[in-house]
């Protein structure tokens, strides 16, 4: 059995600027939105990392439920076409409430974009999204994000919850995997 060699990876954002951003957007969404309860939609697989950090460091009591989308053929090319694999359980927690969507990375837009028109339909208060990554590379969709960890141009990332093919999401780092 041949073993598989490890791509070459390039450091693009380290363990100690994740977390120093992570706690700074905790500090800019919890004086936006007050001291009001927050429902958080974290999108798996990918924003669980984030997500844990960011709603540790929030001022105001949260309750937290997880979506699942899917929108990748493979690994990396997007179908264009975004089906929900696991929705909210309680669409009843989200009427008037302040829902803040978390995810990990902002790449076409469609998955987001989708997803909001979705959760306004159960009539919250406001939708608020916050990104670890804005990625403007391959953009379709106009989305606004309220809340950015970081911007960044191009590149296939992977670590802090990012991850190609189910790997390298363990990584407390996120590198751009270099061809």
């Amino acid at each position: 059995m041949a073993r598989r060699s490890s791509p070459k990876m390039k450091l693009v954002l380290s363990q100690d600027e994740i977390s120093r951003r992570v706690q700074e957007l905790a500090q800019e969404i919890s004086k936006d939105l007050g001291d009001r309860e927050l429902v958080v939609v974290c999108i798996l697989k990918g924003a669980f990392i984030f997500t844990a950090d960011l709603v540790r460091s929030l001022s105001m009591p949260v309750r937290l439920d997880f979506v699942r989308l899917k929108s990748y053929l493979d690994g990396t090319s997007s179908s264009g076409q975004v089906t929900i694999t696991k929705d909210v359980e309680s669409e009843i927690m989200l009427k008037d409430k302040n829902v803040l969507v978390i995810e990990d990375i902002v790449d076409t837009g469609l998955t987001l974009s989708f997803l909001k028109d979705h959760l306004v339909q159960h009539k919250p208060a406001a939708v608020k999204i916050c990104a670890l990554i804005d990625k403007t590379e391959r953009r379709e969709r106009h989305v606004d994000v309220d809340y950015v960890g970081f911007e960044v141009a191009k590149g296939f990332l992977v670590g802090y919850g990012l991850d190609n093919n189910e790997e390298y999401r363990y990584l407390p780092d996120v590198y751009e995997i270099v061809t």
